[in-house]
């Protein structure tokens, strides 16, 4: 079974999209289409701005669901996914991509999306931070040994877990962890502490909007981050989605599931390759590759 699935945040990089706006009309038409749902020229940060530019968050969110979205529709009649999965912004383009939601929809919702947790970010001084070389259990223990808020927030791959909260808890974790034994406990240059309780306001914010769209049954599964396995219940997708602002990222175990129900091909669609260099580490007996198009 083909297996599709999607990057989050910090997959983005300078001109973006730039070689499917020039090859393709109809990527044409739905980069113009962006730009005037947004209200701004999304297409001019993508192919012409700065890194810098580029990581402001209201920006990184749609230009990266844009790249991926538009890149599985361009692909066409080629774009056969038995399964998908997003890697947290990531799963808003699989459910555009397996037809659970409009294009126009998708993008909204990530824009909503991505303004509620700037401002959530502002709220409180937090961050998020790297973990490697430890296993999963002893992360969790240390995290819950800590006061103030700390937890697991995404578990990417074996070995390499973000953990995310306030400043103060993240940096008395990382001390604490790197005494456990992890290879590094690395605070991350991130806005603020995404996948974790303190993302509370932006996901009220999130619930109302995605309360107002129109969900469908998606054409084939698709493994939400909060409960690694297959949904296709409109509800529940709905539901899935408004918890992982404050929930984590069960990376990892969605993939195993993935493969456990017959996933054998796995193919990025979007900017860079972080997922498969991920899959790499998860199971490297399965292939993963990149979507092309000519």
């Amino acid at each position: 079974m083909k297996a599709y699935i999607f990057p989050g945040q910090g997959a983005q990089f300078t001109g973006m999209g730039l070689d499917l706006y020039e090859k393709s009309p109809l990527a044409q038409q739905l980069f113009e289409q962006a730009n005037s749902i947004l209200g701004f020229s999304i297409t001019d940060a993508m192919f012409e701005g700065t890194a810098e530019e580029l990581k402001q968050t209201k920006v990184t969110q749609p230009a990266i669901f844009l790249h991926s979205v538009i890149m599985a529709k361009v692909l066409g009649e080629d774009f056969k996914p038995d399964m998908v999965a997003g890697h947290s912004l990531g799963e808003f383009s699989a459910l555009v991509a397996s037809n659970a939601l409009s294009f126009e929809d998708g993008l909204k919702l990530v824009a909503t999306r991505a303004m509620a947790m700037q401002k959530a970010c502002e709220q409180q001084a937090s961050t998020m931070a790297a973990v490697l070389g430890l296993e999963n259990e002893v992360v969790e223990e240390v995290c819950n040994s800590i006061e103030g808020t700390v937890v697991a927030a995404n578990y990417n791959c074996p070995g390499q877990i973000v953990i995310s909260g306030e400043v103060e808890a993240i940096n008395k974790a990382c001390d604490i962890l790197k005494e456990k034994g992890a290879k590094r406990a690395l605070v991350l240059p991130v806005g603020g502490a995404f996948h974790s309780p303190l993302m509370e306001p932006a996901r009220e914010e999130l619930a109302k909007a995605i309360e107002e769209t129109t969900f469908n049954t998606p054409i084939c599964p698709v493994y939400q981050n909060v409960v690694a396995k297959a949904v296709t219940d409109p509800a529940e997708i709905k539901e899935n989605l408004v918890a992982q602002l404050t929930g984590a990222v069960k990376w990892t175990q969605s993939v195993h599931q993935m493969i456990a129900d017959g996933g054998a091909e796995f193919v990025e669609v979007g900017p860079g390759k972080v997922l498969q260099g991920l899959m790499r580490k998860i199971d490297r007996s399965v292939a993963a590759s990149g979507a092309s198009f000519e």
